[in-house]
């Protein structure tokens, strides 16, 4: 077995791993990065490039077939080729994760391991069993995989995860779809749109990333309106027929009822690969998932030699995110000194249905958790259903809540379903971490007639209910950190 003896060891070659390699390689020159897998990311090969890709499509079906309250209408039906769908779907998929993998291939050949990494101590790493790699510093960067009950196993080879759908020939006639966050909302209402039969269920209420109930409540009655969703289904059994699942569940009226659906798709979530990385062979501190803990900041775990970044961290699971964990991770293990601080950036995540939804900064539930005790922060809202632009493009659904601390007027986030809100989230994003005012934000210019004057509406209820002053700072100063 042949040893190496390196600076730095990074595990993993998708967003965080690059990111890793290339910030400690502007420190030392000895790095190693180790892949198992194939190369290229989880957003270029499975996540979040193909799945644009279908929604594309969908969105472009859906504004043919719903045209007529604009007056215009179509001869005949539409017709939508699945196979041609799909093709596009692999083809621009495999372009995109192209890019990466001629990224990665560019890297000196002799920085480049391929095998599944184990270790052995702090210091050590066994890649198969032909190279032993005596590290300073190591970095876990090997993301994570859909994560699903083990009873959706009964439905065998009918059952599929998001990474399957993308390799698909044709689109099937019916999925159900089990988890309606991020991923099942929008693979669910894109596949409907293109035709597909779609049910959506869910079990605990959650749709998409969402925490304020009222933002909750709006968009499970949006989605319900278009495709069929039940974020309580109950008393569900799964039984695999020759070609097709049998589901067996309790309906919206209360009626127990049995489908057969071509698929099953699991969206329920995904788990940090770290559970064949041979952990427990080091002293880590690890959570009740077995994820080693990070200092968000540095992504060093304890005082260990060792950092984590991107999905495997256990943080936020989305690119952006992964993005700058690895390059702090990188940073800080190509250092030989104490680790420091990077730039952690406002939260923000957005999900691509239509309308679409998004949060920004701190959520409903972190604000109650931080100030719900001692009530002190307030809450503004919009509706869409009336907004000028929204209306005049027949976008208007949806809701708007924003956020601030009492006493300071302190711009704490937002969560949101609506139209635009991929572009509003990132406005709102800009605004929490300049650390705005909800008074500087109503400062600022807005145009007429757009959607954006939505957020002035609920800026303008927001500091409505807001009480300011010295007092209210004063009562508040435990639980906030002040504008």
């Amino acid at each position: 077995m042949k040893t190496i003896q390196t600076d730095v060891a990074i595990i993993g070659a998708g967003t965080a791993g690059m990111g890793a390699y290339r910030a400690a390689k502007a420190h030392t020159n000895n790095v190693v990065l180790i892949e198992d897998g194939p190369y290229g990311t989880t957003c270029a090969r499975v996540g979040c490039m193909p799945s644009k890709l279908l929604i594309a499509a969908a969105e472009r079906a859906h504004e043919m077939t719903s045209s007529g309250p604009f007056g215009i209408t179509l001869e005949g039906s539409v017709k939508i080729d699945g196979k041609a769908v799909m093709q596009r779907v692999r083809s621009e998929r495999d372009r995109f994760a192209g890019f990466v993998v001629d990224t990665v291939e560019n890297f000196p050949e002799q920085d480049r391991i391929k095998g599944r990494a184990t270790f052995v101590d702090d210091n050590t790493l066994q890649v198969d069993e032909h190279t032993l790699i005596k590290a300073n510093r190591i970095v876990i960067a090997t993301g994570s995989r859909p994560a699903y009950p083990g009873f959706f196993n009964q439905a065998e080879d009918r059952l599929i995860v998001n990474d399957d759908v993308f390799d698909w020939q044709d689109l099937p006639e019916s999925v159900a779809i089990f988890g309606p966050g991020v991923i099942g909302l929008e693979l669910g209402q894109a596949l409907h749109r293109l035709g597909v039969r779609v049910k959506v269920f869910g079990i605990g209420g959650a749709i998409g990333p969402l925490t304020d109930p009222n933002v909750k409540q709006k968009s499970e009655k949006i989605f319900s309106e278009e495709f069929y969703l039940d974020t309580e289904v109950k008393d569900v059994s799964i039984s695999k027929n020759k070609d097709s699942v049998e589901l067996s569940f309790k309906n919206l009226n209360g009626e127990q009822v049995s489908e057969s659906f071509d698929y099953l798709l699991a969206a329920t979530g995904r788990r940090p690969n770290v559970d064949n990385l041979g952990i427990e062979n080091t002293s880590l501190t690890l959570d009740e998932r077995g994820v080693p803990i990070a200092n968000p900041f540095t992504m060093q775990v304890g005082d260990s030699n060792i950092f984590i970044a991107g999905d495997a961290s256990n943080m936020l699971p989305l690119l952006h995110e992964a993005t700058d964990q690895g390059k702090i991770a990188g940073d800080n293990a190509g250092r030989d000194n104490q680790a420091k601080a990077g730039l952690r950036r406002t939260p923000i995540s957005v999900v691509f249905s239509d309308p679409q939804i998004a949060m920004v900064g701190m959520t409903y539930r972190q604000a109650e958790d931080r100030y719900g005790s001692c009530d002190c922060f307030a809450a503004g809202e919009v509706s869409f259903e009336n907004q000028g632009r929204s209306r005049v493009m027949l976008k208007n659904k949806g809701t708007l809540r924003v956020y601030a601390e009492q006493g300071t007027g302190l711009f704490l986030g937002a969560e949101m379903v609506g139209p635009a809100a991929e572009h509003i989230a990132h406005l709102l994003a800009w605004a929490v971490q300049a650390k705005m005012t909800v008074k500087q934000m109503l400062d600022m210019p807005f145009y007429h007639p757009v959607i954006e004057e939505g957020v002035r509406t609920a800026l303008r209820d927001l500091h409505a209910n807001l009480r300011l002053g010295d007092a209210i700072r004063e009562h508040c100063i435990e639980c906030g950190p002040g504008a």
